[in-house]
């Protein structure tokens, strides 16, 4: 039991923060609401709402996810390159096949049109 004291501590610590953190901004916080606070906020620009049939164009989320992808494939490719050498055929033939499946992932996303900017 005495192995997990210091985790039920930090624990405990995290959850003291969060009540006070939300306890001081609900004191400290504005109290006077108007209609432009209560507004949502897009970037300073007048939010619009889009007339019914017209589509939310996807490459913003298309880009989000190829920028997931790239950093999975980083996460995963330092600790193979450091530990290259004790892994073996083993941990070749598993990074050829990371790799072989992310550059799935490329291609489609390049024929799809991801990586244009206009």
């Amino acid at each position: 039991m005495g192995l997990y004291l210091p985790i039920l501590i930090l624990g405990l610590l995290a959850a003291a923060f969060a009540v006070f953190s939300i306890i001081a901004g609900s004191l400290a916080g504005p109290k006077r609401w108007n209609r432009a606070k209560l507004e949502s906020y897009e970037c300073g620009i007048e939010p619009t709402r889009q007339p019914q049939g017209i589509r939310f164009p996807v490459k913003y989320y298309l880009t989000a996810m190829l920028f997931i992808v790239f950093d999975i494939e980083i996460v995963f490719l330092y600790p193979w390159a450091v530990y290259f050498g004790k892994l073996g055929v083993f941990g070749l033939v598993e990074m050829v096949t990371f790799i072989a499946t992310v550059l799935v992932v490329y291609v489609y996303v390049w024929r799809r049109g991801g990586l244009e900017w206009d």
